[in-house]
């Protein structure tokens, strides 16, 4: 009896990782050229200014592009995701969806007017009921702590004013 060898399957080549590393090349030098064109602003708390942060993202878009490119090219591809519980062929829940784009809504249209605070409370508020929080006390605590909380956040610690509306003058 003889034995025939069939030769190895070769595994396909996802080709269309290609794409990914290209646009990550895009990015990369988008980013670059971009960052070259901000002015010089240097003053004694920031003697370096604003340009080495983006120059050095575009850097490592960069070196992340021409990596994947290595690896795609020598046959790498990912693995399919099996550490969550999803089942692709369930319908989309779209009362969850138009749920929290109303919120985002609202808060886009409230932030100006009533300021940050009321607009991101109504956002976390919101988010949460959306996707299936049914303790709305509670709920509208922890919002307003988040907002307050971001918005001494961004006022204190980065120096960003976000917008007080109404609150003008109490926070």
């Amino acid at each position: 009896m003889t034995v025939v060898e069939t030769p190895p399957v070769e595994a396909r080549r996802d080709k269309a990782q290609y794409g990914v590393c290209g646009f990550l090349a895009v990015v990369g030098g988008l980013v670059i050229v971009d960052a070259l064109r901000i002015q010089h602003i240097a003053n004694s708390n920031d003697p370096i200014g604003p340009k080495p942060v983006p120059i050095v993202l575009g850097v490592l878009l960069l070196v992340i592009a021409v990596v994947y490119g290595v690896d795609v090219a020598r046959g790498g591809s990912g693995e399919a995701e099996s550490g969550e519980d999803v089942d692709p062929t369930s319908a989309v829940d779209w009362k969850t969806v138009l749920l929290l784009i109303a919120a985002f809504v609202v808060n886009l249209v409230l932030i100006e007017p009533a300021g940050w605070v009321i607009s991101g409370a109504v956002l976390f508020w919101g988010s949460a009921y959306a996707l299936g929080s049914r303790h709305h006390l509670r709920n509208l605590l922890i919002a307003v702590a988040l907002s307050l909380a971001t918005f001494y956040l961004f006022a204190i610690g980065l120096g960003v004013n976000l917008p007080a509306g109404v609150l003008q003058g109490i926070l």
